[in-house]
Order: structure tokens, then sequence, then C-alpha cells
């Protein structure tokens, strides 16, 4: 079957795949994105939560948020409750997010295509699919998540993964507070009940040596949050995914005469201890298609000035937080004091100095 040849070919249609091929197609580009799912924002592999730092991208999609939170109430073991506030973000839609940046995109010019699983990217970075198409782009961006089959062809693996397991519960009572419960028991992971008007999603998330007591560990935290009032006995909506936890990967690079670009999931560009990466998404999809289109009007070093730019915005939190996950979780059972200086509510995870040998 004959090629079909396009400016920029977008493998993802998450956030990072849409933002991407919006951005790419808004400076003139002929912009093909593909997506194995069915339709935009379907399963929702996520806890929907997004930090308030990131409240200016939120805002432009406002139909999205389902509620702001304040505070963060994190338990560390079976103690008390620590606060830390103001702690805000907001919940959001997730599907309804996806869907407004995919339609973004639509409207700027690119053509996105769901029911497209990407089968390989071979060697010359042709982007073939499971139908027997193959599509080639001056430019290919991977935002297709953790376990990117672009990254993998550019020898970019994101190695180090927790898996998540979240189902949704009833809430006794409103609340604006994300709760986080930390313990040596959810190895390399936590647990959470992040609120959504009248339920909750009550998740854990934990490396894969621990992997096989997800559901035991998920289902002793729903009970004991019924213990205390807090959550209703029904659960629904059961996902699961992972979430790449090995810090920021090298984001660009070439196949053949090809210019590549990883976003989002597939550049490691997630926050190494808690899992957020919305933000980074959004963010670095951007501007991977203005970098696309950078290189389409002849400037050869599109590539290296995007990684610069991800590296000055991500580089010294994700690095930091990386070093921090490092630190605590190559200890066989964490103390309280260890869980504390690893979890970004408290003062010690931001003041406490760096030990060489985790840096």
């Amino acid at each position: 079957m004959a090629a079909e040849r396009v400016d920029v070919v977008v493998v993802g249609l998450g956030p990072a795949g849409a933002s991407a091929a919006r951005s790419a197609a808004a400076r003139g580009c002929r912009v093909v994105a593909v997506d194995r799912r069915l339709r935009a924002g379907y399963p929702v592999q996520c806890a929907e939560l997004v930090p308030g730092l990131v409240g200016q991208d939120v805002a432009a999609f406002a139909p999205a948020v389902r509620q702001p939170v304040q505070r963060m109430l994190t338990r560390v073991e079976d103690g008390t409750a620590d606060e830390r506030a103001p702690f805000p973000g907001f919940m959001i839609d997730r599907a309804r997010f996806d869907r407004q940046l995919v339609d973004a995109a639509r409207a700027a010019g690119a053509e996105c295509r769901f029911a497209q699983p990407v089968t390989a990217v071979d060697a010359c970075g042709r982007v073939v699919l499971a139908g027997g198409g193959v599509l080639e782009g001056a430019v290919v961006i991977g935002a297709d998540g953790p376990r990117s089959r672009v990254g993998r062809a550019l020898g970019a693996v994101n190695r180090e993964l927790v898996y998540a397991r979240q189902y949704t519960v009833p809430l006794r009572a409103a609340s604006d507070a994300t709760d986080i419960f930390l313990s040596a028991e959810i190895t390399g992971g936590y647990g959470w009940l992040f609120p959504r008007g009248s339920h909750a999603h009550l998740g854990v998330g934990v490396t894969a040596g621990a992997r096989a007591r997800l559901g035991a560990l998920l289902a002793a935290l729903h009970a004991e949050l019924r213990r205390d009032g807090r959550v209703g006995r029904r659960s629904h909506n059961l996902t699961g995914g992972t979430i790449p936890v090995g810090g920021r990967l090298p984001p660009q690079g070439c196949l053949g005469e090809r210019l590549v670009l990883l976003a989002g999931d597939a550049a490691g560009l997630v926050n190494p201890v808690s899992g957020a990466g919305i933000h980074a998404a959004v963010v670095s999809g951007g501007l991977a298609g203005s970098a696309a289109a950078d290189r389409l009007e002849g400037h050869c070093v599109a590539g290296d000035d995007y990684a610069e730019e991800i590296a000055d915005l991500f580089g010294r939190a994700l690095d930091h937080a990386l070093m921090r996950r490092r630190q605590l979780w190559r200890q066989p059972r964490p103390s309280r004091a260890a869980l504390r200086t690893g979890w970004i509510a408290y003062p010690a995870y931001w003041t406490a100095a760096a030990d060489p040998a985790t840096a």
C-alpha cells in the first residue's frame, strides 16, 4: 500500500497529542493524528486532578472542570491527617477535557482519526497502521503514552512504571480536599481519595513488584474509609493504568531523515512522586507542534530548541521528584519520617539535602 504523505504525523490523541496537532495545524501544517481508541477521552484512565498551578490552562476549557479543591490531607500510615492549605487544584471531567482538545485540533485544521492502532514505527520513521496503511510525515510526534511505540523506535523507553487501580465511590459528605494515604505497604506509590461532587475517585498505585497486591490494598483502603463513615459501600467505574515514574526521556531524535519529538507521558514528563502529568502533556504537546512547524519552515535545530525548552520548563521539578523517589524507595520499609520527606505536601520534601548516592 502506498504511504500517505503529510507534514506532521501525531501518534496519540490524549492531551499531549491533541495539543500538538492543534499547534502544528494552526501554523499551516497538514497534520494527521491517529489514536487506537474508538473515541476521544475513553476509556478514562486518570484520577482527573489538575494542580492549581495550571489553572490558567484549565480555565480555557472551563466546562470540563467538575469542582475545585482547596486543601490536601495526608495521612502517614494510620496517623492523623496532616493538612496543607491552601493546596489548590481542580477535578476535571477528563473525557470531556480530551474531547474539547480534539475539537480544538480539528478546528485548527488537523485531521484526527480514531480506531487507528499503530503496529510499528520503522527505522525510517514511517508509521504503520493496523489496517495496513502507512503514514509518512516530515515530522513525527509521539504522544502515545508511557509505552510509546514512537519512543521505543527512538530507544527512549519508560522503564520504571507504577501500576494503578481506581474506582468511584459515593461520598458521605461534600469535600474540598484531596486525601493522600502514605504507607510502606503501598510500595512505590500511594493511595488517594479525590472528590468529584457527590462521589470520589478512590485508588492505589504501586510498583511492578507489588502489582499482585493492588486489589487487596484498594479493598483495604475502601473498607477503612467506610468504617470512618466517609464513603459508601458501592463502587463503580473500575479502571487501571500505568504511570511512568523514571523521569524525563530525551524528547527528540531522528529516524532516518525525519525529526521525531516525544511529548507528555511518552517523554516521561510525569512527576515521579505525585504522578501528575496533565499539565506537562498539554504544554509539551503545544511546544512539540510548534517545533514541528519550525522545522518545516526551515529551522534545522527546532528539535534541539524543543528539548531545551522542555528541560527549562520541567527539568528542575521532575529531576528533584525523581531524586526524592529514589531516596525513599531504596529503603525496604520506609519510616514515617522518610515517607514525609518523600511527599510533596511536606516542607522536608522541598528542603532536605540531596543524597549524592541517589541523585
